[in-house]
């Protein structure tokens, strides 16, 4: 079975999430997403995957988060500013053949696996 693991080196959790599939034996495939980006479908399948929809996988601490939700933004903008500006999705998110899960807290990437 394959394991992504979509990370922020810098974020604490997401290294914690890292450590713990390690810990499990897995080593994850690392997307880290600040470099790569993110592109509308793996956007849609992990909000889909993950049950939280597009608008559940924004990172709350980000200010523009708050702009978006409280002018209630459609899907297609929600989508288009994360493609823009990638630090919008939280982190981690972890991928498997069962499911993703966003890893906050960290053990619920435990539940893919």
């Amino acid at each position: 079975m394959t394991v992504t693991l979509f990370h922020n080196p810098k974020c604490s959790t997401s290294r914690k999430a890292l450590e713990l599939l390690q810990e499990k034996g897995v080593q994850p495939v690392v997307v880290e997403y600040l470099k790569t980006g993110w592109d509308a479908a793996t956007l849609d399948r992990l909000a889909r995957e993950t049950g939280v929809g597009l608008s559940g996988l924004l990172r709350r601490r980000e200010a523009k988060t708050g702009e978006l939700l409280e002018s209630g933004a459609s899907d297609n903008v929600i989508r288009a500013a994360m493609i823009a500006e990638p630090v919008l999705v939280e982190r981690p998110i972890v991928q498997s053949d069962k499911g993703a899960r966003i890893g906050r807290p960290v053990e619920c990437v435990l539940e893919v696996l």
